[in-house]
């Protein structure tokens, strides 16, 4: 029973460690990439200070020519509070949160990747203590019961599948901000976007369909 046991779990905590390794490094390099976009994303909710210097120097400037003129020069007027009067387009809103979350979901998915290998590390140590045989049997039955109980292997899916919903958020806020800058952009990567979802959603609903395909998500 025991060297049974220990193959079967020294499988699975190698597979749990080699996935939380892929979510490692592509959530770094994921989140580095998106936070170049969100650096840019979040200027656009805050006041163009620039645009406020160039209407206030346009101001001078009409002002100094009606002198020049002799016509009588209105006064100038400056917004006392503007930013209380500025409010960023509800497509800028809409792309910074989405953004900001998917960024905050990829680096929820590695912490928690870290922690599946710390679950697979604890494991493997409480199942193998230097003890008798039969108290040995014992303790790993009473912890595997625990990890089907707690539904460990769910939980251990289900981190890919929240890693491949901020993918999906990041991919609807790109969507939306190339709208407001390309209409012909935005549409090519609307397309290539649905594609992918097609596919993805092909893949999901595949193993229902199908139980002997080998294709398979997080959320078949």
């Amino acid at each position: 029973y025991l060297s049974h046991a220990e193959k079967h779990d020294k499988e699975h905590t190698d597979s749990w460690k080699a996935g939380a390794d892929g979510i490692l490094v592509f959530t770094g390099l994921f989140a580095s990439a998106l936070a170049t976009f969100v650096v840019d994303s979040y200027k656009s909710l805050l006041p163009d200070s620039a645009g406020n210097t160039v209407v206030l120097l346009t101001q001078i400037s009409q002002q100094l020519s009606n002198l020049s003129n002799g016509t009588q020069a209105a006064a100038i007027q400056v917004p006392l509070h503007p930013q209380s009067i500025f409010q960023p387009p509800a497509s800028a809103v809409c792309v910074t949160a989405l953004w900001y979350l998917s960024l905050v979901t990829s680096l929820f998915c590695a912490l928690l990747a870290t922690l599946q290998q710390h679950w697979a590390r604890r494991y493997l140590r409480l199942t193998q203590p230097q003890c008798a045989i039969h108290k040995r049997a014992l303790i790993r039955a009473f912890l595997y019961e625990g990890a089907i109980r707690f539904h460990l292997p769910l939980a251990v899916d289900a981190i890919p599948a929240l890693l491949h919903v901020s993918v999906f958020l990041f991919l609807a806020g790109l969507v939306i901000s190339l709208f407001s800058i390309h209409h012909t952009i935005a549409y090519i990567i609307l397309t290539a976007t649905i594609v992918c979802a097609i596919v993805y959603i092909t893949i999901t609903v595949m193993p229902v369909i199908h139980p002997a395909s080998p294709y398979h998500s997080p959320f078949s």
